[in-house]
């Protein structure tokens, strides 16, 4: 059983943003925050809370502007600090719901670039975050043509809020039959990207590679071996780049791009879990600071 509430909050430029949260009936012993990919929404995370809530983790989600519940033109931002800010206000939020409690953020493809940001950007506020995940890190290639690419890029000036359809492969999304036809039929899923946020997300993906030696959180990546949406290679160099010494990253053979709906899925919410459990703050750490296991690398 779990106590779900939704709500919203202020992100930049008093947007109201969509939220929602997921508790156990057990006490509270961690906070997982979720930030979604493109065209996606804080719903798609099923079978994470039905794992995690009997654990007693609560779990946020919240829908980024221009996508979900959450207003905004579908697919648009004027700049990517409007993503960063948002989750800033977003953590804030949690925080003052649950004060003192360890947070966990973790971010899905494009979530993932926006996670990765944030924590790289924002890098005085260590106390805030336990650790960071991500799940199919959209770090390299992506599944977008050539040819969209580029009209993205010539229309980023001059028409910003020009969209167009992604083109990302629906099929590439689960090996899952089932998956796939929820996802066909989910009216809260939408496909378009505009040209400025094409632009905005390349030169993001460009500064968080270059800035990845800077990294200073636990990390762990998880990722489809066979993900043609955001391609593994661009996820494994920036782990390559990461000086930190407590970092993992685990590749699943065959996997597609929305691992916690995949065939696998346990598989891969086991190995979260068992990550989780080993960066929990140490109840024995003197003046409450937290012991942090280096969980070896695969």
């Amino acid at each position: 059983m779990s106590h779900h509430q939704a709500g919203t909050f202020e992100g930049t430029g008093k947007l109201k943003l969509y939220y929602q949260s997921w508790y156990p009936e057990e006490k509270v012993k961690a906070i997982l925050a979720i930030v979604h990919g493109l065209g996606a929404h804080s719903d798609r995370y099923d079978n994470l809370i039905k794992h995690f809530i009997p654990k007693q983790y609560a779990i946020y989600g919240f829908d980024l502007r221009g996508h979900g519940r959450s207003p905004g033109q579908r697919g648009y931002i004027n700049g990517w600090s409007e993503f960063r800010e948002d989750l800033r206000a977003f953590l804030e939020l949690i925080k003052t719901q649950n004060p003192g409690k360890p947070i966990f953020l973790l971010g899905h493809s494009l979530g993932s670039v926006i996670v990765l940001d944030y924590a790289l950007r924002y890098p005085q506020q260590p106390s805030t975050l336990q650790g960071v995940i991500t799940l199919a890190p959209a770090l390299g290639k992506v599944g977008v043509s050539k040819t969209r690419l580029l009209i993205g890029k010539l229309l980023s000036r001059i028409w910003p809020r020009f969209t167009l359809n992604t083109g990302l492969d629906l099929s590439g999304g689960s090996r899952d039959e089932k998956i796939l036809a929820a996802y066909a039929q989910d009216s809260l899923r939408h496909t378009r990207g505009s040209a400025r946020l094409a632009t905005e997300f390349f030169a993001t993906v460009d500064w968080v590679n270059a800035h990845a030696s800077d990294w200073q959180l636990p990390l762990l990546i998880l990722h489809g071996g066979a993900d043609r949406v955001t391609l593994p290679e661009g996820g494994k160099i920036f782990y390559q780049r990461v000086s930190y010494s407590d970092k993992s990253r685990i590749e699943y053979p065959g996997a597609y791009h929305e691992l916690q709906n995949d065939l696998n899925y346990q598989e891969v919410l086991a190995d979260l879990e068992n990550w989780l459990e080993r960066h929990l703050p140490s109840k024995t750490a003197l003046g409450g600071e937290s012991i942090n296991l280096e969980f070896p690398s695969s």
